[in-house]
């Protein structure tokens, strides 16, 4: 399981910098750049950016929960939160929200379901 939890840690560690970007650096070059937002788009949802921020933190701070606590239960609700959410972002958005998010959390989530 060392395996599946050092992945998990990395998607809670992306999942931080998601927080980062979208609740501090929203309307910052490298937010802009990252989500090919213009000035203008990125000030008009710079609220809704910010609470998009916020959940990706709870995200984070649950898979930090799992991966220190060693609980696979809270792993696999989160990973598969984080899964369910990249599909989404990737229907929604843009596909490469599915490999950017989706996959690495699923990686992890069959690691953990494998007892890697």
């Amino acid at each position: 399981m060392l395996i599946a939890r050092s992945l998990a840690a990395l998607v809670a560690l992306l999942h931080l910098y998601f927080l980062v970007l979208e609740m501090f650096l929203w309307t910052r070059p490298l937010g802009l750049k990252v989500f090919r937002n213009t000035p203008e788009k990125a000030q008009a949802t710079l609220v809704l950016a910010a609470n998009q921020g916020l959940y990706n933190g709870f995200l984070a701070a649950g898979l930090a929960w799992g991966v220190v606590a060693a609980r696979v239960d809270v792993l696999g609700f989160f990973l598969g939160c984080v899964v369910v959410a990249g599909l989404y972002g990737a229907w929604s958005v843009s596909r490469r929200i599915l490999w950017i998010q989706a996959a690495p959390a699923l990686v992890a989530l069959v690691l953990l379901w494998l007892g890697v």
